[in-house]
């Protein structure tokens, strides 16, 4: 059973080869199967962000005001940094 390395990522080629060199062509790609199998059963589960959830609830009630316009590149918040300083800085992103 040949496996198609074109529709694999980076990180399968090199699991691929690495079992390749260790246990050999046929018994490596019998196993990476199984592993791929495995891989595609496995759920993940995304984790919601916090801070993200946060800052939504704190918009919502702004969602249907028309003069609040976040812009096309919208805005950057980060917590100001050095002596003395304290708060939120807000700047607009600008495109360039």
């Amino acid at each position: 059973m040949a496996i198609d390395e074109n529709e694999l990522s980076k990180g399968q080629v090199v699991k691929l080869n690495a079992l390749r060199k260790s246990v050999g062509d046929d018994l490596a790609e019998d196993v990476f199967s199984k592993w791929m199998k495995r891989q595609s059963s496995a759920k993940t589960v995304e984790k919601e962000d916090p801070v993200a959830e946060k800052l939504k609830a704190v918009l919502a009630p702004l969602e249907k005001d028309d003069a609040f316009r976040l812009g096309n590149q919208g805005y950057t918040i980060r917590r100001a940094r050095g002596k003395g300083a304290a708060g939120f800085i807000v700047e607009k992103n600008v495109k360039g």
